[in-house]
């Protein structure tokens, strides 16, 4: 019996063993294939980007070439240096350098980018490049000069060595922290150049909105965290500290210009089952106590309002809380939550600068988040003024089939930065509703946005 079940099983196991050395070796194979995928598409980023930084220092050389006045030659130059910049800081995303410290590197190329296309879009002939700004194209010329070297030496170890980086992904996923790997001690040392580089004024299209927000309206006594905490409270409408109730007080940025106080309050919602709790965070600014955003992450799982009668829910919060004089301009929705974005209105102009956003819950129609930082840095020194061209005359610039329904006056900030006042169409060209945005003063079209069919609800 036990020679005729060995008969069978032996044939069997040995079938069955076959299988799987031929299934590990199938694994094994679409594993490599994989490996090498990656690896391939790796190498081809590392390369494009040392291509195109390479390039980026040969436009920006032929930049400071051209003559002052070569106004065309310098915007095709600005230009070029946005593309390549633009193209870098995606290769550098390909690559796996999430572990790295990376970001200083990375933050300059973003600045650069930002200066690049802020100085092409404007009109040189008419607002030419600074002193400060060829100074600042000089002292980037050197600079990436100083980063194309220290890549150089990275990719010509690659070269010379081989190396891969399917090993950079596993030397920095490994708890051994100090493993030698010449491409991360490479891009370490490229992060550490830039980051011993002294600041660059970056001109004035190219303020920084940490620095506009440090001429905004957050100004005033600093408040202390007891007064911060009775803020809290008084927009939810609770006592400070009342049974289930508990507000937190945390101070940050202490040393910064912008110090905060972020309050966490614990309570009961009446949505929600005894006993259990939700979280509601809010911030306020330090010096005068403004709240830059509150949040109650509570799930809606019904929908009870329209849009319209969400509306009417998000306008009377904001009274309620204060916010005076806004106008409804976007809108969107998702799970079961409306969100307006208001403007501020003044004299019939409408200020996109100055704006905050509210979540409103579609099953009560309660508020569940606002979103008014924009409302507090850019409520103050927005200048409205008065168009120095006329409507009609703006109007004449519009695509002759821009079928214009509305017009109004609006201050928008444009592609440098600088709040202008506009004359504001709305209307619809090629089956799609725009708004078209007309420069009061100059004439010439600033921006034109396309309107989600989403938005028309509330238009």
């Amino acid at each position: 019996m036990y020679k005729r079940l060995s008969a069978v099983m032996f044939p069997l196991c040995a079938l069955l063993f076959a299988g799987a050395i031929f299934w590990g070796y199938q694994e094994h194979q679409e594993k490599n294939a994989v490996l090498i995928k990656a690896e391939n598409q790796y190498q081809r980023a590392f390369h494009d980007l040392t291509n195109h930084m390479n390039s980026l220092q040969e436009q920006l050389g032929k930049t400071l070439a051209v003559n002052g006045a070569s106004y065309r030659m310098q915007r095709k130059g600005l230009v070029n240096v946005w593309r390549l910049t633009s193209q870098a800081q995606n290769e550098v995303n390909q690559l796996p350098l999430a572990l790295l410290p990376f970001n200083k590197a990375e933050n300059f190329l973003s600045r650069i980018s930002d200066f690049a296309y802020r100085t092409s879009v404007r009109d040189l002939t008419k607002e030419p490049l600074t002193e400060q700004e060829a100074q600042t194209i000089q002292s980037l010329y050197a600079k990436a000069a100083d980063i194309n070297k220290e890549l150089g030496k990275v990719q010509d170890a690659v070269l010379s060595d081989h190396l891969r980086w399917m090993d950079v992904e596993v030397a920095m996923s490994s708890a051994d922290q100090t493993a030698d790997n010449s491409i991360i001690d490479g891009f370490k040392t490229v992060d550490k150049k830039v980051s011993s580089y002294p600041e660059n004024d970056w001109g004035p299209s190219n303020v920084s909105a940490d620095l506009q927000r440090a001429h905004g309206n957050a100004s005033g006594p600093k408040i202390s965290a007891e007064e911060a905490r009775q803020k809290a409270a008084e927009f939810l409408g609770i006592k400070a500290m009342s049974g289930t109730r508990e507000i937190k007080i945390t101070e940050n940025g202490t040393k910064t210009d912008h110090p905060t106080y972020t309050a966490v309050v614990s309570t009961a919602s009446r949505s929600q089952k005894k006993g259990e709790a939700q979280t509601i965070q809010m911030d306020f600014t330090a010096k005068g106590g403004k709240l830059l955003w509150f949040m109650n992450p509570r799930i809606v799982k019904t929908r009870s309002f329209n849009v319209g009668a969400a509306k009417e829910k998000a306008i009377q919060f904001l009274k309620d809380k204060g916010y005076t004089a806004m106008t409804p301009v976007t809108y969107d929705e998702y799970d079961h939550v409306s969100v307006f974005t208001f403007v501020a209105e003044k004299d019939g102009v409408l200020i996109y600068p100055d704006k905050v956003t509210v979540r409103i819950a579609l099953d009560n129609g309660e508020a569940v988040g606002l979103q008014a930082a924009d409302h507090v840095y850019r409520e103050a020194g927005i200048a409205v003024g008065k168009p120095a061209i006329e409507e009609a005359k703006a109007r004449s610039v519009l695509h002759p089939k821009f079928e214009m329904k509305a017009h109004r006056l609006a201050v928008i900030e444009n592609d440098e930065k600088k709040d202008v006042l506009c004359h504001e169409y709305t209307g619809k060209i090629n089956g799609s509703q725009y708004r078209i945005y007309v420069n009061a003063n100059t004439g010439i079209e600033e921006k034109i946005e396309q309107i989600p069919d989403s938005a028309k609800a509330i238009l």
